[in-house]
């Protein structure tokens, strides 16, 4: 049902550099790019993540109670993405682990502190 979902960045060299590594750890790859618009995805029918300086020419926010969740296969894969944008100066927004009995997930914001969110469904 999701097409893409959108983030506003007020610096597109630096979010486009975080996004590549990032992203690239679910084998995302650029597949839309302009110059205020980057998006990204595994494929050409997944669903895909984007980033953009607003059309408004306004400098971009991050939206209150807005999060963006990226799902995995596995808790390795949670652990490794989460640790992977903090490595990358994501800012902690809850460590990795179980929220219930069968949902996993780290949190996390992005370089310009729109907060995203990595999970898996477990057993």
């Amino acid at each position: 049902m999701i097409g893409y979902v959108t983030l506003g960045t007020n610096d597109m060299e630096r979010g486009a550099k975080f996004y590549d590594e990032l992203l690239a750890e679910l084998g995302a790859k650029r597949f839309m790019e302009m110059d205020t618009f980057i998006a990204w995805s595994t494929g050409p029918s997944a669903p895909g993540l984007s980033i953009t300086k607003p059309f408004d020419g306004n400098a971009a926010s991050i939206g209150n109670g807005v999060m963006v969740a990226l799902m995995v296969d596995s808790k390795d894969k949670v652990d490794s993405f989460h640790a992977k944008a903090l490595e990358l100066g994501a800012k902690d927004e809850g460590a990795v682990g179980p929220r219930s009995d069968t949902f996993y997930a780290g949190y996390f914001r992005d370089l310009d502190g729109n907060k995203l969110n990595v999970f898996c469904m477990t057993e």
